[in-house]
């Protein structure tokens, strides 16, 4: 007997599916299964053919959770994203999230049109919708087994997989389009496109600018109101970049990353917001996705699901990869190791349910497929990643592994150099908020006396006359752009 979600036990199973994804999530780490063939299997167990027998099947509601969550999703990698750790492997990213993925949505699309009963742009729509890598699944496999890998291949990686689905956003639109109107002409598109991500990027950045500003200048009384005040800054990028024609996916991508990369008020208390924020949209949107599938529908997709599935991990994946890094220096292994983390997995269902919407023949058809393809793709890639990275030599033994020792200090407190600087009353930092001093990134205020109070401060703290700043660096280096940033004579101050 099917369960009709109403608003007397939507908060009580809705609370349980999430305690089970919780639980599974932990389970997987153990064994090595990615977290999202958890998640979509409690939402297919808990779904209208499943032992839940809960009935759903809106596309239009699956699709603008999707789109919500996704925006947290990039939002949440955009602020983690290190600049000086992406900065080597910046061009290979945004190779392979562009150029990368064009080439996989092409020889899929002509794949499936010579193999299957589809029309030239309905099949090229199906290679566009899968021609992304998925974040979650890159960044779970990843972290949950400690796999650190040679040169920069991890960077790379997740850069990548957090920066390409905007790209296939775009493609997956276009093709739908032009599966709607046949008669158009293939060219008329090639503007649209690139005034989509061309305006994308630069709302973005823009948006980015905007937010900052407005963290670090606005006075909030509470903490805890920065997170809400940037959750809205984050959809209003989305939003208002959409209807400027722009990107919204890349824009709030980009606009995080240049976040990230600032100093902003209580920026601590926001990354951790996020980080859990992301991990609740991303069960949600795997549920929810759960929930939306027939197992039924699949079966009869089986054999060509294989099939597409198989092409895409073994010929369009690795194609589209040597081709976008052909131009850069790697070693062959690496590339291969690359071609391999080719990983699909919630944005595709997400992007499949565009054609539902729009009511075209082969929507049914194209969603089970893609939802055959992320989960064989997750399955047979996700799991296999540490064993590949032995096998080509691209991981790193574990005599020389980085290891995270346990310290009973909070990470800024175990920085090398420390230093007391004494503010003069007619200093250059009297006055001014210590996320406008211009501090590096290397170093920190722990701590202020000032008098005979000590101070924890944060961004927004003003510096006073007379105040004494417990200064830590990572390096003397470090240590005299603090003096620098401070306009502070050296001599002034003491070595701890």
């Amino acid at each position: 007997m099917d369960i009709v979600l109403t608003a007397e036990n939507i908060v009580l199973v809705g609370s349980l599916l999430l305690f089970l994804s919780v639980l599974a999530g932990k389970t997987s780490y153990e064994f090595g299964v990615p977290i999202l063939i958890f998640f979509l299997g409690i939402g297919m167990l808990a779904g209208s053919e499943g032992i839940g027998g809960i009935y759903f099947d809106d596309p239009k509601l699956a699709q603008f959770i999707g789109v919500i969550s996704l925006n947290v999703i990039l939002f949440s990698g955009g602020l983690s994203t290190q600049w000086t750790a992406v900065k080597p492997v910046l061009w290979q990213g945004i190779s392979l999230s562009t150029l990368g993925v064009l080439i996989t949505a092409v020889t899929l699309g002509l794949f499936v049109y010579l193999i299957a009963d589809f029309r030239i742009y309905e099949a090229m729509l199906l290679g566009s919708i899968v021609s992304s890598t998925d974040a979650a699944a890159v960044f779970s496999i990843l972290r949950s087994k400690r796999l650190a890998l040679t040169s920069n291949l991890k960077p790379t990686l997740e850069l990548e997989s957090g920066s390409n689905d905007p790209m296939a956003y775009v493609l997956t639109l276009l093709f739908l389009g032009l599966v709607q109107s046949p008669d158009k002409d293939l060219l008329s598109i090639v503007p649209t496109f690139f005034t989509q991500m061309l305006v994308g990027a630069l709302a973005g950045y823009g948006f980015g600018r905007i937010t900052k500003f407005f963290i670090n200048r606005i006075r909030l009384d509470y903490e805890g109101l920065y997170p809400v005040l940037v959750i809205a800054l984050m959809y209003i990028t989305f939003s208002a970049t959409e209807f400027i024609s722009g990107n919204g996916f890349l824009a709030v991508y980009l606009s995080a990353l240049y976040l990230g990369n600032q100093e902003l008020i209580h920026k601590n208390t926001i990354l951790k917001m996020f980080d859990g924020l992301a991990w609740l949209m991303q069960i949600i949107l795997f549920l929810t996705l759960g929930l939306l599938v027939f197992p039924s529908h699949i079966i009869p997709v089986f054999g060509i699901g294989l099939l597409i599935s198989g092409f895409l991990i073994l010929v369009a994946r690795p194609l589209s990869v040597f081709l976008s890094l052909a131009f850069f220096k790697m070693k062959f292994r690496g590339r291969l190791y690359i071609a391999w983390v080719g990983l699909r997995g919630a944005v595709p269902i997400v992007f499949a349910t565009y054609p539902m919407l729009a009511g075209i023949d082969k929507a049914d058809m194209i969603f089970n497929i893609v939802f055959f393809i992320s989960v064989t793709s997750v399955l047979i890639q996700g799991t296999s990643l540490p064993v590949v990275a032995r096998w080509l030599h691209v991981a790193l033994p574990e005599s020389v592994k980085p290891t995270a020792k346990e310290s009973p200090l909070p990470p800024e407190l175990t920085k090398a150099v420390m230093r007391e600087i004494e503010i003069d009353e007619d200093g250059f930092a009297v006055g001014k908020k210590i996320v406008d001093l211009g501090f590096p990134k290397s170093a920190i205020i722990a701590m202020i006396r000032r008098g005979d109070k000590f101070i924890t401060p944060n961004g927004s703290t003003v510096i006073e006359p007379n105040d004494v700043l417990i200064v830590l660096s990572d390096t003397e280096s470090g240590m005299d752009k603090v003096f620098t940033a401070l306009k502070q004579p050296e001599k002034l101050n003491t070595e701890l």
